[in-house]
């Protein structure tokens, strides 16, 4: 981690419209960012939860991003630099350490790359990288090692895909990330069930701009159309996507999450852990679904819901609780 000075993440945090007030010296340094409990003397740290009120006359960092309400809690040897939301400053400061990796521009030579294969510029192509017919990688792009993409795919610019990874059938936006093992635009889990005769799926897989897709997750390419995940989506490690589904525009799918064929995803909708959905569904915009819930029917927007079948929050927790109060009473 670089040294820096208090002025250079300054700038760098008011560059993205974060309003900073503090009276360090614009000269002092810092070695890095830490929690409150591990932070050292020459480290900022940040507060964002009350659960941890109590570290802030401990921690034993330099300085500390905290809302003005909470400044006066902390010790008198770390300096509050005052912020709306200590959150993203502190995401912003990780950004400012370690920014996005950049294309050398360099392609090895023991890469594959097809004839009918198209590749901007300044595109960054690794050891064992194979690239298939009727490709097309936008500028500034980077593939890892063991990278395996096409056929009939477009990569938008300035989107990295990390290492074994397989990329298929896919129109895939600007500024997208694949993490390790992801697997977009393989065929379905289509067959009749009696008999096992094979559906072939002959449509593909288009991913928005910004997208972000974790290891080992799974997109499957439509049966005729196109399975589609909008712009900004955050699809955790291990979350299998099936043929057909739609994810609407800022949608955040935590792990190991399974979304059957068909089922239709609104915009700014969260979902938590290990969910499972069933096929041909509607969920709305701006619905929140609790880690381990089982959904099985149409979600109208807005909604809170939990539990197998999911149902609203509130009903859930009652159910819970009359369950407990069962249990003590026999």
């Amino acid at each position: 981690m670089k040294k820096f000075s208090y002025s250079e993440l300054r700038d760098f945090l008011q560059s993205k419209s974060i309003d900073i007030e503090s009276t360090i010296s614009n000269d002092s340094y810092f070695f890095g960012i830490s929690s409150l409990e591990l932070a050292r003397e020459n480290d900022i740290t940040f507060f964002h939860n009350n659960k941890y009120t109590n570290l802030l006359a401990l921690t034993k960092a330099k300085a500390c991003f905290v809302t003005k309400d909470y400044s006066k809690l902390l010790n008198k040897l770390c300096v509050p630099v005052i912020v709306k939301d200590p959150y993203t400053a502190y995401a912003l400061t990780t950004n400012f350490l370690f920014p996005k990796q950049k294309s050398n521009g360099f392609i090895n030579s023991c890469s594959n790359i097809d004839d009918l294969a198209t590749i901007g510029n300044n595109v960054q192509v690794n050891y064992n990288v194979s690239i298939k017919e009727n490709t097309k990688i936008g500028d500034n792009c980077i593939l890892s090692e063991n990278v395996i993409i096409g056929p009939n795919v477009v990569l938008g610019a300035n989107s990295i895909v990390m290492s074994n990874c397989v990329i298929s059938n896919s129109s895939i936006g600007k500024n997208c990330l694949f993490k390790p093992g992801a697997k977009i635009g393989e065929k379905g889990f289509g067959f009749i069930p009696s008999s096992k005769i094979e559906v072939r799926h002959i449509g593909n897989v288009i991913l928005g701009n910004n997208v972000e897709i974790g290891s080992n997750t799974t997109i499957d390419k439509a049966a005729l159309h196109s399975t589609i995940i909008s712009d900004n989506v955050r699809i955790d490690n291990l979350v299998q996507i099936a043929h057909n589904v739609q994810v609407g525009k800022d949608t955040i799918i935590a792990a190991l999450t399974g979304i059957s064929g068909s089922t239709r995803i609104g915009n700014n909708c969260i979902i938590g852990g290990q969910v499972g959905i069933a096929g041909h569904l509607i969920i709305e915009d701006n619905v929140t679904i609790a880690g381990k819930s089982g959904v099985t029917k149409n979600i109208k927007k807005n909604s809170i819901i939990a539990g197998f079948p999911a149902v609203d929050i509130k009903k859930w927790k009652k159910s819970i609780i009359n369950q407990y109060r069962k249990k003590n009473d026999s």
